[in-house]
């Protein structure tokens, strides 16, 4: 069943677009993922058949059934209405995850990448991407910004996607606030949405450069002071081993 959903999503994509020319699938199912991942990895957001939307969703149902949910209200706390969680953002159940895009807001189109913008448009599917480009309508997102989307084939009810600082050089107080905003946006939106639970991942310490034994500490004090006076649960997922040993180490303190 996967493989044939597989396999049909790829004809229809290397038929939709031209330049792809002739292409011969792999024999491995796993280099067919792979490709039909990067293709539409790069597909702009235009109209997409809801028939095709469909087998994505079905596709996506099933490897989110093989990767396992994880509930956030079920992971331990490491402080009162905090908790760390190393791993796979999609595969958190929460009312919303944070995703850390750049200022278009369309998710990462370069193939396979490995940042977190990628997974999240990737296994969220290509409802997301379209959502958020009827969402921005060609506007861009401002540092310390965000636009709401849904979850789609997540297994949380929404996307957050907000714009880190991108650090050249030293750290500026003006990078300390433009993340912090990230969080504080964030935050504001969802307990203003009732949300019990939001995830959020490491902002802008992957290609956006900021180093995260520098950032940790804004985070941590951003998140402390919200929590003084609003009751919601905050995860901060943590995707290598030596980030989540940089959050541990900071609250074992």
């Amino acid at each position: 069943m996967k493989e044939q959903l597989i396999d049909e999503l790829l004809t229809y994509f290397i038929n939709e677009n031209s330049k792809y020319g002739k292409i011969t699938f792999p024999n491995n199912i796993d280099e067919k993922r792979k490709m039909l991942r990067g293709i539409t990895n790069m597909r702009y957001p235009n109209y997409l058949d809801e028939k095709i939307l469909k087998l994505e969703d079905k596709l996506l149902k099933i490897e989110l059934e093989e990767k396992g949910i994880v509930d956030a209200l079920s992971l331990k706390e490491v402080e009162k209405n905090i908790a760390l969680f190393l791993g796979d953002i999609t595969t958190l159940k929460a009312d919303a995850i944070v995703n850390a895009g750049n200022s278009d807001g369309l998710g990462c189109f370069s193939p396979n990448h490995g940042c977190i913008d990628n997974a999240i448009h990737t296994y969220a599917g290509i409802r997301l991407r379209l959502e958020c480009k009827e969402k921005l309508d060609n506007k861009k997102i401002p540092v310390g910004g965000i636009i709401v989307c849904k979850g789609y084939n997540l297994p949380c009810d929404y996307v957050i996607t907000t714009v880190g600082p991108q650090i050249c050089g030293e750290v500026t107080l003006n990078d300390e606030e433009a993340l912090s905003n990230c969080y504080k946006n964030s935050l504001k939106y969802a307990v203003e949405h009732n949300f019990k639970t939001i995830v959020f991942p490491s902002i802008s310490t992957g290609v956006f450069g900021y180093p995260i034994g520098k950032s940790k500490y804004v985070v941590y004090n951003t998140v402390k002071e919200f929590l003084k006076t609003n009751d919601i649960k905050v995860v901060f997922n943590l995707f290598s081993k030596g980030d989540y040993d940089e959050y541990k180490a900071l609250f074992s303190n």
